[in-house]
């Protein structure tokens, strides 16, 4: 099997494992209905990417790979399955990727990108020459995935569609656990059991990193307790030898002049007590916390702690995660991926710290309308750090039209400046007739509000 065929190829997950196969050596063709920034990048890499689904695209393979997005009446998945060849989800396969590795799984309702390419970027800076697997793209190396030589193996562990449970990790990550996705877990217990099922992944000799401050993650180590797995826990000033005997821990973080935070790391890991500097150019003391998640990483796999650190500090992020996609005429355009309450006022609040003098107003692309609909009062509450928010109308994805509107978000909201804009064409029209020099644009959207990131900048 040398010519593998993936329907649904543009997305951030799919794109992510078609380039670490072509980087392997296979031939590897795609589909997709309409060609994204991923799939044209593949395209200029030398796969082959059909616009449209045609039983033909998938002659000559001999595995399919498809989208949980792509169901079974699909035209390529039926011509394969009748042609026999095998067609696999996403969460099927990557477990056959990661077999054999030293397997390093990144979960969590937020942060998980983020996080996922910081272990990716040290390891690859310290020349340990790392597989990995992101959902989004690191800036540093302009790409989304790699096939490295070694054997380390990093993968961002999306829990919808339980795509998380197909995976083999040795260390496995958890940032935090809040409810989300209530299309696929309509109650938060329904979410935490397949956290726990994620947690029975892991070998008897694997190890569970978590967030101390968050009590959803923090949780599982009871749990992993019972399994007698390694566990270890990450905080910011927090006590934390009430949740795991190895810890590590962030003092005194203060904001810096590169646009992100300075912080004494510590950790009892390896043998005494060290600490290492840490200085970051991403914004947000959540990514403080998504750094001492990578560190603990480096801490159980016995690396220089140090030298992790220095490779921290020349991480610019990933793209859609704080974006500054430009400044022209003083406006400082962002994009963000943030789509839940909490990371929406993460967000806001990294960005009030890197922009304190400066009037911040907040796009927010609302995404799915059972998410929505869930988590209303949350998002009512979590834009208290913008000075202005427009609310555009929700992003359907996956999900049918439904007669809510997000402008009934909007009523409940108590902040004095919020605004239902409707349209994405209206919001641009709305902010280009508002903005003025010294304005920062932060655009939250999950979905294709991007779009207005782009046409202002364009206009301007």
């Amino acid at each position: 099997m040398k010519h593998i065929h993936f329907i649904g190829i543009g997305g951030s997950g799919l794109s992510a494992i078609a380039r670490l196969l072509k980087e392997s050596g296979y031939e590897v063709t795609g589909s997709d209905r309409t060609l994204s920034p991923f799939a044209v990048d593949l395209q200029n890499n030398g796969i082959t990417v059909y616009v449209g689904h045609d039983p033909k695209n998938i002659i000559g393979a001999g595995l399919v790979i498809r989208s949980s997005a792509i169901g079974d009446e699909n035209s390529e998945v039926e011509a394969a399955r009748q042609a026999g060849i095998p067609v696999y989800k996403r969460a099927d396969f990557l477990g056959r990727l990661m077999a054999q590795k030293m397997g390093i799984a990144v979960a969590g309702t937020h942060g998980k990108t983020t996080t996922t390419a910081m272990i990716s970027w040290i390891l690859y800076k310290m020349q340990r020459d790392p597989s990995f697997i992101v959902g989004s793209t690191l800036n540093n190396l302009k790409v989304n995935a790699r096939a490295g030589k070694s054997n380390f193996f990093v993968i961002e562990a999306d829990e919808y569609d339980r795509m998380f449970l197909g995976l083999k990790p040795h260390i496995a990550v958890v940032t935090n656990l809040e409810h989300d996705h209530p299309d696929c877990y309509p109650t938060y217990q329904d979410m935490y059991s397949a956290f726990q099922q994620f947690v029975d992944l892991l070998p008897p000799d694997g190890t569970l990193i978590v967030s101390a401050e968050d009590k959803g993650a923090a949780s599982l180590l009871s749990y992993a307790r019972t399994k007698r797995l390694n566990v270890l826990s990450y905080s910011v000033q927090t006590e934390m030898t009430i949740n795991s005997p190895q810890w590590m821990q962030a003092r005194t973080p203060k904001a810096n002049q590169r646009g992100g935070f300075d912080f004494s790391a510590m950790t009892n890991m390896n043998g005494g007590v060290s600490t290492m500097s840490v200085s970051l150019q991403v914004p947000g003391v959540y990514n403080v916390r998504n750094a001492l998640a990578a560190l603990s990483v480096m801490a159980t796999l016995g690396l220089p702690l140090q030298e992790a650190a220095e490779a921290l500090g020349e991480f610019t992020g990933t793209g859609r995660r704080f974006e500054v996609r430009g400044e022209i005429k003083g406006v400082t355009v962002i994009d963000d991926y943030a789509h839940h309450p909490t990371e929406i006022r993460a967000t806001l609040a990294g960005a009030r710290a890197r922009y304190p003098d400066r009037r911040i107003w907040a796009v927010w692309q609302p995404h799915t309308y059972s998410r929505t609909q869930t988590l209303f009062v949350e998002f009512s509450r979590a834009f208290t750090d913008a000075n202005e928010v427009l609310v555009t109308e929700i992003y359907a994805s996956r999900e049918a039209k439904q007669e809510f509107s997000s402008a009934e978000v909007v009523s409940a909201m108590p902040h004095a400046s919020a605004h239902y804009s409707g349209s994405l064409e209206n919001t641009t029209d709305y902010l280009l007739k508002n903005l003025r020099s010294g304005d920062v644009l932060l655009v939250l959207s999950a979905g294709d509000a991007n779009e207005i990131s782009a046409k202002i900048l364009e206009s301007l």
